[in-house]
């Protein structure tokens, strides 16, 4: 069987959303005929912990760790907090903190570690991808990026040995939608482009989870046009297997799963959704994951704090259980190259969804071809939603080609590719 290492900052148990992608590849490559090694960071000191993940790790694959440098003790220490109180990055970017520290740390975080806060993890990495390449007949290297470090190490190691590098970008890398609102140093912006640049024309191929993604970095690196991919995020089916769907709930549930940033507030929704609980539809909002105080302010100003329930962090599979009691899914894009995540949970769910984005016609296009649901601009309020809701029919022969059994069979096509290329 072919071996193939995957660099991902992430892994069991952190409870990051990004460490699913490369855990369901990992776990269904080998039905291609690909034996994968992981190379991961030892401790992951940012996130909420899913011990419940560790589980889905088979226990005879390889998993080598590297000592990671984080510098988000330090950022409690400036904050106050305790050193193992988990972190949210809605609360470590928030804009609307306007305390001197948190102000500090944030502009030493977008100025001074660059690519990103990991970047203390890289030199650990790459000593112990060296050993594991002498101990390992490894054909090819797969990098999960962000943190875009990751990306750094494969390239370095690719560098070092010749083995093909293919660098996954789950997000944008120099313009990730987070950095919005944040000044970030002409000389930052500039070393920061150059190691983009690099990684991009070392890389034997390229994949990206969107396709708006794909065509930004294209029109930027023309040079790899013919070296690029889309691999949606997609969704575990089997996830699903012991979903039962709540259809007949007491009280119409909106739900949002996952991260929601204060640049993604859809402000005028609030007001909709009071108006809608005014004139008698009994409705509640959940929240699953970390939620900007931005956001969490909004709503309170449109009143419906007694009609809201934050349940923070939640184990992946009770989140999915979540998704199940729903009525309706709310998602909001960062931005037009965005498709987030839990979008393709959502779809396999059938549950109507409710979008925001400006200029997303990639979310608007997999929403109407599979008529799950509507998307609207931020600075909309969405009322056409709730007049259309029963319209809203998922075509499930059209999400399956989401399921990552799928997309982990069209990645080990083109590993084959690139070694044969190679």
């Amino acid at each position: 069987m072919l071996k193939v290492l995957f660099i991902t900052y992430f892994w069991p148990p952190s409870g990051k959303a990004t460490l699913h992608w490369p855990l369901r590849m990992i776990q269904h490559l080998p039905g291609f005929g690909w034996q994968p090694i992981v190379l991961t960071a030892d401790e992951d000191t940012f996130s909420y912990k899913d011990e419940s993940l560790v589980n889905e790790v088979d226990p005879n694959l390889h998993v080598f760790a590297a000592r990671a440098l984080e510098p988000f003790n330090l950022y409690r220490r400036l904050l106050g907090k305790e050193k193992n109180v988990p972190l949210t990055a809605s609360e470590t970017i928030s804009t609307t903190n306007r305390g001197l520290r948190h102000r500090l740390a944030v502009w030493i975080r977008m100025n001074f570690f660059i690519p990103d806060a990991r970047i203390g993890w890289y030199w650990n990495a790459v000593r112990k991808g060296k050993q594991i390449l002498r101990s390992e007949n490894i054909q090819a290297i797969v990098s999960i990026g962000p943190p875009h470090t990751t990306l750094l190490v494969g390239k370095k190691l690719s560098e070092l040995s010749g083995i093909p590098h293919i660098p996954v970008f789950i997000d944008p890398w120099v313009d990730i939608a987070y950095y919005q609102g944040f000044k970030r140093s002409a000389l930052t912006l500039a070393i920061d482009r150059s190691l983009e640049r690099s990684v991009l024309e070392k890389s034997s191929w390229v994949v990206f989870v969107t396709n708006s993604m794909k065509e930004d970095y294209e029109h930027r690196y023309p040079q790899i046009k013919n070296k690029t991919q889309v691999l949606y995020w997609g969704y575990d089916e089997e996830a699903f297997c012991n979903y039962i769907p709540n259809n007949t709930p007491q009280t119409e549930i909106l739900l949002h799963a996952g991260n929601i940033f204060d640049h993604q507030n859809p402000k005028k929704l609030w007001a909709t959704l009071r108006d809608e609980i005014n004139n008698g539809r009994n409705l509640k909002i959940v929240f699953v994951g970390s939620v900007g105080p931005g956001i969490r302010q909004s709503v309170q100003d449109a009143g419906l704090s007694n009609r809201t329930e934050y349940k923070g962090f939640l184990p992946y599979k009770q989140m999915i259980e979540e998704i199940g009691n729903a009525s309706y899914l709310l998602v909001c894009a960062s931005e037009k190259r965005h498709v987030p995540g839990k979008l393709f949970e959502y779809l396999r769910s059938e549950k109507p969804i409710l979008a925001f984005g400006d200029d997303n016609e990639e979310v608007q296009k997999i929403l109407d071809e599979t008529q799950a649901g509507m998307i609207f601009p931020t600075a909309s309020d969405g009322k056409e939603f709730f007049a259309h809701v029963s319209n809203y029919q998922t075509k499930r022969n059209i999400v399956r080609q989401f399921d990552r059994k799928e997309i982990a069979g069209k990645l080990a096509q083109t590993l084959q590719k690139t070694i044969t290329a190679g």
